[in-house]
């Protein structure tokens, strides 16, 4: 059975490698399953989950955004952040969800919606990840 190889990459290095038989990801475009043999791809993904299959065992992890790549059975994930279900600390994405709804309800003009509306994002995302 042919299987994806895939290539983690975080600004502090290599989070992991693995070899998967799909992949499910979250592109700017919406959820994209790679199996092997896919045409080769490149795309933006945005916040979100990202499932693999690893040894017959269903895998999820949290995405905070970044690119994708794949081209003979090989996938490049770039992303600023990952972490997988496992590693999620519940306590610390609820903190950062509360944080981020103060911050998005503030009448205080220094504060960047923006900026909150993606802290907001991840904060749900981990905890949607965590189950």
């Amino acid at each position: 059975m042919s299987m994806i190889h895939c290539r983690i990459v975080t600004p502090h290095g290599v989070y992991k490698e693995l070899d998967t038989s799909i992949l499910n990801i979250e592109t700017q475009d919406g959820q994209r399953g790679i199996l092997p043999e896919h045409m080769p791809i490149v795309t933006m993904l945005r916040i979100g989950k990202m499932t693999t299959v690893e040894s017959g065992k269903r895998m999820e992890y949290a995405v905070t955004g970044g690119l994708f790549y794949f081209r003979d059975n090989k996938a490049e994930i770039m992303v600023d952040a990952i972490e997988n279900k496992d590693e999620i600390d519940v306590e610390r994405a609820i903190a950062a969800k509360i944080r981020a709804e103060q911050r998005l309800q503030s009448n205080d003009k220094n504060v960047d919606q923006v900026r909150a509306e993606i802290a907001l994002k991840k904060a749900l995302n981990r905890l949607n990840a965590k189950g």
